[in-house]
């Protein structure tokens, strides 16, 4: 394995700042942007085949990554701008030395509408033992990746034996309180698509909202096929097997529609990006750890704010801002998966971040 500066993808230029900005983050297509997933580190405890290699990685170098300093002052800029939920992502997130006092930073800002709130999506290895401290600094909500219960296709699926270790950390995540817990699961044809419905009884007895993400064009080796996805119709038939499924209006900006099991309380949760796509409300930007934001996560294009943050400008939160605003205009009205001109993303999920 190597640590090298990666450049991906186009890098727009940096956009000068001008006179009149302010007010939210809104694209051509009148979408207001609330949502930075920001991801902490590209690195992952884990290794799963929809991600990235077991072996051979090219890791973005230390000196590219973002600093603490600087994730609080982009953070800072984009509040200002109307962001109000900063979700903290990977590769794996809690890989990072600083993770607690990253959320502290984070927790404390606030914005035109008030404090922000600040997430955070993870594998859960690493969970119980930074989770009190974690709460303590401010995080407000948690995503817990979980694609499978049973020991031998969790191996297969992330070429490492850590089950135990995922489970425990759903395990701290139900007993602290802090909700909504949301668990994730990649479906998979002839890997876990026989899983599903205890996948969700799982979650329902952690008291958490089980999420299917069908799976999409962003693995480290290309390999991605629609023909072998699981779609979000054969999710759905397959659950309606088990319970009475009613759709919850309301979505708005979340990328996950959500079904009321039975009589309720309890929901699931499918995230069709492929089969269903939501661009139409999207309100996410996203952020790499090496300083890159993106407009979209199957964008090609990326927008580079590390020239900006090191160097010496007087104006430089005026330019981060205007860099933000240059990056929103950009944003084009969808994915485009199903166009015979889709590319995909020349980084891998664990690079851009979930």
């Amino acid at each position: 394995m190597s640590a090298v500066p990666v450049a991906i993808g186009l890098r727009a230029p940096v956009v000068a700042p001008t006179a009149g900005q302010g007010g939210p983050l809104v694209d051509t297509f009148g979408r207001v942007h609330r949502d930075l997933r920001i991801s902490l580190t590209d690195r992952c405890s884990l290794r799963c085949t929809y991600c990235m290699p077991e072996q051979g990685n090219e890791w973005l170098a230390r000196t590219s990554i973002l600093s603490l300093e600087e994730i609080e002052r982009i953070a800072r800029v984009a509040a200002a701008a109307g962001i109000t939920t900063f979700r903290l992502t990977g590769g794996e997130p809690l890989l990072r030395n600083d993770i607690v006092e990253v959320v502290r930073r984070l927790a404390r800002i606030e914005g035109p509408a008030g404090p922000v709130q600040v997430a955070m999506t993870t594998n859960g290895i690493r969970l119980r033992e930074f989770l009190p401290d974690l709460i303590d600094a401010g995080l407000s909500r948690l995503n817990i990746s979980i694609d499978t219960l049973r020991r031998d296709r969790f191996r297969d699926l992330t070429r490492r034996d850590r089950l135990d270790d995922v489970l425990d950390g759903i395990a701290a995540a139900a007993e602290s309180g802090l909700t909504p817990l949301k668990l994730n699961a990649v479906a998979m044809r002839d890997v876990n698509d026989d899983e599903l419905v205890e996948l969700v009884e799982f979650a329902v007895a952690h008291d958490a909202q089980l999420r299917f993400i069908e799976q999409m064009p962003l693995d480290a080796g290309h390999t991605w096929s629609r023909e072998r996805m699981v779609t979000r119709e054969e999710i759905l038939q397959a659950l309606s097997a088990r319970w009475r499924l009613t759709p919850v209006a309301g979505r708005g900006g979340a990328p996950a529609e959500t079904w009321i099991l039975d009589d309720g309380p309890h929901k699931v949760g499918v995230i069709a990006s492929v089969t269903a796509p939501f661009c139409g409300d999207c309100d996410r930007l996203r952020l790499t750890a090496d300083g890159q934001l993106r407009n979209c996560l199957f964008s090609t294009t990326e927008f580079d704010l590390l020239p900006i943050l090191r160097s010496d400008a007087d104006d430089l939160d005026a330019r981060l801002d205007a860099m933000l605003r240059g990056c929103i205009l950009r944003k084009l009205p969808g994915h485009a998966i199903d166009d015979p001109s889709f590319l995909q993303p020349a980084r891998g999920m664990n690079a851009i971040g979930g």
